[in-house]
């Protein structure tokens, strides 16, 4: 998997841009000041590089070494710094409460090893904090925006309750929107947002 990623982040342009996912912008203020987060599935960087311009310490994990390599050049075009990991996530395993928040942004893969990323994912946390999602869901299918083929890979909602169960939803929805980042995600998009904390209470303003 690695290598088609490689091959695909091989060319000098960023194939989702270098602005930050939609959804995690809006989302961002959420997170304390000097957060710690975890960016699972980072690729070229876009989403931990703003991240660290709003001031958070970022661990990007992606099992490319060449799209980590180009969010190196990113953050420090940017002028900040973000820590990289080259890591398949089947294998990846964060610290257990280490983290205030966790990003997953368009991070796609099929059971069984969705459910074991996301409980790592969960248990990542420290006790609440916050995890920022958004995905395709199988809706997908009918549109040419980006995003699997193959229906497995595809969330539903409910799905995702059950992957997180130690996780209190603020926000978990479908919606269709207007994708615009980069060359491979452009035009309408059915997704599932997430906005969640590891805690019993609802997030606060």
């Amino acid at each position: 998997m690695a290598s088609i990623w490689d091959e695909r982040f091989a060319g000098e342009g960023y194939l989702y841009g270098t602005a930050p996912n939609g959804w995690l912008e809006a989302q961002a203020g959420r997170l304390k000041a000097g957060s710690r987060v975890l960016s699972l599935g980072e690729g070229e960087g876009r989403n931990a590089v703003w991240l660290a311009t709003q001031g958070h310490r970022v661990e990007a994990v992606d099992g490319s070494s060449v799209g980590l390599e180009k969010a190196q050049r990113l953050a420090t075009a940017r002028g900040v710094t973000i820590q990289a990991t080259v890591a398949d996530l089947a294998s990846f395993v964060p610290a257990p409460s280490a983290y205030d928040a966790v990003v997953l942004i368009f991070v796609h893969l099929a059971p069984p090893l969705r459910f074991l990323v996301h409980a790592r994912a969960q248990a990542a946390l420290a006790p609440g904090g916050v995890v920022i999602l958004e995905a395709f869901t199988p809706r997908q299918i009918a549109f040419t925006s980006g995003g699997p083929k193959q229906l497995e890979a595809l969330y539903e909602p409910e799905a995702l309750r059950l992957d997180f169960p130690w996780i209190a939803w603020d926000v978990l929805r479908e919606e269709e929107i207007e994708l615009d980042e980069g060359p491979l995600h452009r035009g309408k998009a059915a997704v599932v947002r997430g906005l969640g904390r590891r805690s019993g209470s609802r997030i606060g303003p």
